[in-house]
């Protein structure tokens, strides 16, 4: 048992850079141009624009999310899963099932 600490607590106790953290000021910014992109979807519907036009925008702001979660996903690879599984036992096995879990999640999007 975790003594009542949630995940969040733990991770904060553990001190446990997340494997983006190299890549966290672009990460930041495709985000910023996805936010734009979003906003500029909500004018699009309040201006009356032509349906395929707002399906266009939709698609691109989809497609940007998923290069960031493409993106996220292998830096976790690259960081998290690999450390986890270098040191072993229950932890890499955790590690393994949560991308799994994740990976299944991206896929069905």
């Amino acid at each position: 048992m975790n003594g009542g600490r949630g995940r969040n607590q733990e991770a904060a106790v553990k001190k446990i850079e997340p494997g983006y953290i190299t890549g966290k000021q672009a990460h930041l910014n495709r985000l910023r141009r996805v936010e734009g992109q979003i906003r500029g979807l909500q004018r699009m519907v309040e201006d009356d624009s032509y349906c395929i036009d707002i399906l266009t925008q939709v698609s691109a702001a989809t497609s940007a999310l998923e290069t960031v979660a493409l993106s996220l996903l292998e830096q976790h690879l690259r960081h998290c899963v690999t450390d986890a599984v270098k040191a072993g036992g229950e932890e890499a096995e955790e590690k393994v099932t949560e991308v799994s879990a994740a990976i299944a999640r991206l896929v069905r999007s």
